[in-house]
């Protein structure tokens, strides 16, 4: 296929079910060479994995782009590392990496465990940084480099209830993707953090709301802002935070405020001494 990424290499982590392997398709059919990273988990991050990644690489390939499967384990940095070769040892190099692996699992302060906690930072945050610390030696030699990271709602709207492990390490993304971003800055690779809304088996419960709203969550409407954030003209988008559902897109800022209510109650009480 050939389009505005031909000659790139992406890795999609969790892109065998859902929003990764829409992504994996889009950017397929955009001319890039995919490597489809999943290790066919339940959406708890538990249970035997299934064989998920193979089928969507098979279909790219059917409709005439380049995909390879891969089952590495991107919560452990051997299993990053191990994904990240897989795209040099198929396509050369590594162009595009998109962190979109997540499970949900755990409930609120008094519910959530500790293997809840350790499954969920692994999975988003220490695969996230694994990964882009694996990838990053290959994009900075070549000075060239689009990373894109996954953050929720739930990690940044208190309305949201999706537990608070969860809510933790999505906003931990914002963290990392904003630091990254600086040091990328540098060396020609971008970083920026998608907030996706979109129709898919972990989202179930979290969007019964908008069933009937009318609203297409389909997981491709997203896809292309993913699409666009990687391509080669998007060299001067780097830190930012987007949120894309159904066709709709927002940049979520992050400001100071000097002039609320709070601010004003709390300069009424300084500090004794």
């Amino acid at each position: 296929m050939t389009g505005p990424l031909s000659g790139r290499v992406a890795l999609v982590t969790g892109a065998g079910r859902g929003l990764g392997a829409a992504h994996a398709r889009v950017l397929a059919a955009a001319g890039a060479a995919v490597v489809v990273n999943d290790i066919g988990s339940g959406v708890d991050g538990g249970g035997p994995g299934e064989d998920v990644a193979g089928p969507v690489a098979a279909e790219i390939r059917r409709a005439g782009g380049q995909a390879v499967a891969d089952i590495s384990d991107i919560s452990r940095t051997d299993g990053a590392g191990s994904a990240v070769r897989t795209a040099i040892d198929a396509f050369g190099t590594i162009d595009i990496l998109v962190n979109n692996a997540g499970i949900v699992a755990g409930g609120g302060v008094g519910e959530v465990s500790d293997d809840d906690l350790d499954r969920l930072l692994a999975v988003h945050v220490k695969g996230s940084i694994a990964t882009m610390r694996a990838a990053w030696p290959v994009m900075a030699r070549q000075r060239y480099g689009r990373i894109v990271n996954t953050i929720s709602e739930a990690g940044l709207d208190r309305r949201m209830a999706a537990g608070v492990g969860y809510a933790a390490a999505k906003a931990a993304i914002w963290g990392l993707t904003m630091a990254a971003a600086n040091e990328g800055a540098a060396v020609g690779i971008t970083v920026n953090a998608i907030s996706p809304a979109a129709r898919t088996r972990m989202s179930a419960g979290f969007l019964a709301a908008a069933q009937d709203s009318g609203l297409d969550l389909a997981p491709e409407h997203v896809s292309r802002v993913v699409a666009a954030l990687v391509r080669q003209d998007a060299g001067d988008v780097t830190g930012r935070v987007i949120h894309a559902a159904g066709g709709h897109v927002r940049e979520y800022v992050l400001r100071r405020c000097a002039d609320t209510d709070l601010v004003s109650r709390l300069s009424a009480h300084p500090p004794a001494g």
